[in-house]
């Protein structure tokens, strides 16, 4: 069954189904949004954040209402013309325990919008760097989340950190999302992809979910990183692979969730 069509009344049921998978539904888009995509999205994220900011500052901002608003976030990037693909969603309906999802990072998009396609499914946090609960407006956001906040400046302090405050929130039932890579890269190299995922889903006896992304339909900006160009000709992808446990040290996991990554961006950017 593939979901298609969905709005924001309906999300939280649909994309729990864990039989299809989610294709974005053809559609007409308004002259505005065509014509000036970037501008018509953060038009409407800004309004996004600044609502669900000043939600999270009254202490109503719960799990719900997060997977809503990132719901929305994915709709006004449709609504400029991105299309997305999101598949293998029954592999984390078919797990029985949390997990810790690994995946390449392109764009600030998987971070604002993973949590409309994960969280319907089971709760989930992510490991984030730390400016990003400094921003104004959208720090009151993200501190609701009870993220792992990181410096990337210490590796042996964020190492602690991940480790010990990691398998606090898998042994609560959240499932946490890591983006190994170092910095944020249109292209995947292996070499930058570190293994605390695989080491935190050992220390806390759970399975890792890997998930390879293409998302560079938001760019990186020029003077704001996280606010660049969006452009509706690429489309968004998400695939999730099946969970893998952990044995030993974890050498032969690590290398299936970089394998995964790979081949799927591989197919990807070949166009099968």
């Amino acid at each position: 069954m593939t979901m298609t069509g969905i709005d924001s009344r309906h999300c939280n049921e649909l994309l729990s189904d864990q039989d299809g998978d989610y294709r974005t539904a053809d559609g007409p888009k308004r002259w505005m949004a065509r014509s000036f995509p970037t501008v018509s999205f953060y038009r409407q994220f800004a309004w996004n954040v600044y609502r669900s900011s000043r939600i999270a500052r009254q202490g109503k901002y719960g799990n719900q209402r997060w997977s809503e608003t990132s719901f929305e976030v994915m709709q006004s990037l449709e609504s400029v013309g991105v299309r997305f693909e999101v598949t293998g969603l029954r592999h984390l309906g078919d797990l029985t325990t949390p997990c810790v999802l690994i995946g390449n990072h392109m764009s600030m998009l998987e971070t604002i919008v993973l949590p409309a396609i994960i969280q319907p499914i089971r709760d989930v946090t992510f490991v984030v760097k730390q400016s990003l609960m400094d921003y104004p407006v959208f720090r009151h956001i993200l501190r609701t989340r009870d993220p792992i906040a990181v410096s990337r400046e210490n590796p042996r302090e964020d190492f602690k950190r991940v480790m010990t405050e990691g398998a606090e929130r898998l042994a609560k039932g959240v499932s946490i999302v890591v983006f190994p890579q170092t910095t944020r890269s249109d292209s995947f190299d292996p070499g930058t992809f570190n293994s605390i995922g695989v080491k935190l889903a050992a220390r806390a006896k759970v399975p890792v979910v890997p998930i390879a992304l293409q998302t560079d339909a938001w760019g990186n900006g020029k003077w704001i990183k996280d606010l660049g160009p969006i452009d509706p000709r690429k489309t968004v992808r998400f695939a999730f692979g099946e969970p893998i446990a952990i044995e030993g040290r974890g050498d032969r996991q690590q290398q299936a969730v970089i394998d995964f990554i790979a081949t799927k961006l591989d197919r990807w950017n070949a166009g099968t």
